[in-house]
């Protein structure tokens, strides 16, 4: 979920406007940005910047951007992708303007331009921006691919031009990892083995934005025999929308779902949404012999060609139970890595690109404090400052002094509850000052392990009016928790861990405060 603001002489620019899917509450509605900070300093956003089209990056720009009214700029794909949410929303896509990579925009003090990187869906860009003589580059998501695929890969001489910056605001999702991040082309001759392998049905699910390895399974399919179908909305509609824009001329003629019934098994590719277990999906549905255009059985085959994210690890798991049961053979990234490469810079690749541009400071961001510290390390040796690692709600100050934490402002959750932004249930009234014994919200960092559930990272307390309380005592008593409690999925964590969190206040603070539980994915150290 991103959403950064970029203010000079009090033009404010917004960059990236995400969503994130709330595995820990029993819908799983969809969580926006919380804009009511904004509101408070009296910000709004001249322009809108899109880096790239991936959900955490635009999906909740239909239901903020109302409120804002500003342009919106970005690349074609990215661009095609808002106009069908915003006619969902029967919204105007006026406001919706085509950007080219390597194109230039003005809009105030600030200069912005467009520039072309690799990453697991086409036309990510980096967005360099000058205003009042500081130079700062925004990365978005990247990493330096040698064989992407759909697109060129990285042009150095873009970003050597560009040093030295002042200040690069990097994507720290795999700055523990040493090494490089593997290329599309590398995963593109392992699908074609591993199709040349597989006898009965093959499935093979990715993101559907993945557009490089869509591509990939449709060449493979075509060179091995089979015939290629698509299962799942999102897929059809990234699809659709990348033809629309010549990036699949050459993908094989699609076969409809109905159809398959007719083709022999050996002759069957279905590329199909579901990777995460979801369990509305077309791979969930397979799975539970409830799909209505094809039954899976012994001797066919699903391909997992995507990484679980974080939090995601237990319905995964059990969607390959499934699969075991119906004798159905399961590739995934523990049994052939090969099949899947991450979208985000490893080690090596990071000294690269800070070799091109020289910044003289670090501001890392995505991923989790262990991925940002990592990432501040790495800086440091190579002799780039890194003061600090910023949480959501810090408002940062960049000046002639250097780089640091001006506020803090508590980002408090927002969900989409029936088609309006409101605050995470049981945060409506949960106002600084309004509860009489005090507010205590808790944003509870975990992960999945083999044997239950184990505390990632920081533990972010914020408590207004509420009694004190001994931090490492309580993060003592977490930590013993989590390892007794057995749940399957984040919403039955949540609901066993809260009733002893509250009488465990109850035993230590004077008065009970009022409780609020965020509790988030979070990727393993060793991950």
């Amino acid at each position: 979920m991103n959403l950064t603001l970029y203010g000079f002489e009090d033009h404010w620019i917004a960059i990236d406007c995400g969503m994130m899917i709330r595995q820990d509450l029993p819908s799983a509605p969809l969580q926006v940005p919380n804009t009511q900070t904004l509101s408070e300093l009296s910000i709004t956003p001249k322009a809108l910047y899109i880096t790239h089209g991936h959900e955490d990056h635009i999906g909740a720009v239909a239901w903020l951007w109302p409120r804002w009214q500003c342009p919106i700029y970005a690349t074609p794909l990215a661009a095609g992708l808002l106009r069908h949410k915003f006619a969902e929303h029967n919204l105007s896509s006026v406001a919706i303007k085509v950007i080219e990579p390597g194109d230039a925009v003005e809009q105030g003090p600030f200069t912005l331009r467009y520039l072309l990187m690799t990453h697991s869906i086409p036309e990510s860009c980096a967005i360099m921006m000058l205003a009042g003589g500081y130079r700062v580059l925004h990365t978005g998501d990247w990493k330096l691919d040698p064989a992407p695929l759909i697109g060129p890969s990285v042009n150095p001489s873009h970003f050597q031009a560009l040093a030295p910056l002042d200040l690069v605001v990097g994507d720290s999702t795999n700055a523990p990892l040493p090494g490089i991040a593997g290329s599309e082309g590398d995963v593109a001759e392992a699908l074609g083995r591993t199709l040349k392998e597989c006898k009965g049905r093959v499935v093979v699910s990715c993101f559907a934005s993945n557009l490089a390895r869509v591509w990939a399974i449709g060449q493979a399919a075509a060179q091995n025999g089979r015939r290629v179908s698509l299962m799942g909305r999102s897929m059809e509609r990234m699809v659709n929308v990348a033809r629309g824009l010549g990036y699949l001329d050459d993908f094989p003629a699609l076969v409809p779902p109905q159809d398959l019934g007719y083709l022999p098994a050996d002759e069957v590719v279905v590329i199909a949404t579901g990777s995460q277990g979801e369990p509305r999906a077309a791979l969930q549905r397979l799975a539970q012999g409830r799909h209505p255009f094809m039954d899976l059985e012994a001797g066919d085959n699903v391909i997992f060609s995507a990484k679980a994210i974080p939090g995601n690890e237990r319905p995964i798991a059990a969607l390959k139970k499934r699969f075991d049961r119906l004798g159905v053979s399961v590739f995934d990234e523990t049994n052939h890595p090969e099949l899947h490469a991450t979208g985000h810079p490893a080690q090596e690749e990071i000294r690269t690109l800070y070799r091109w541009i020289r910044p003289a400071a670090l501001l890392p961001v995505h991923g989790e404090a262990v991925h940002q510290h990592a990432h501040q390390r790495l800086a440091e040796e190579l002799g780039i400052n890194a003061p600090l690692a910023p949480v959501n709600g810090d408002l940062l100050c960049l000046d002639n002094e250097g780089l640091r934490v001006e506020a803090r402002y508590p980002q408090l959750p927002h969900v989409v509850d029936q088609n309006s932004v409101t605050p995470h249930p049981g945060l409506e009234s949960a106002q600084p000052g309004s509860a009489r014994r005090g507010t205590l919200f808790l944003a509870l960092p975990v992960c999945a392990t083999d044997t239950g559930w184990q505390r990632i990272g920081r533990l972010m307390l914020d408590s207004s009016n509420a009694s004190p309380i001994d931090e490492e005592s309580f993060g003592d008593w977490l930590d013993e928790r989590l390892e007794e409690i057995k749940a399957d999925t984040l919403a039955e964590l949540r609901e066993a861990l809260t009733p002893g969190l509250v009488h465990w206040l109850g035993e230590h603070c004077q008065h009970l405060p009022e409780v609020h539980l965020q509790i988030m994915a979070s990727e393993s150290p060793a991950g």
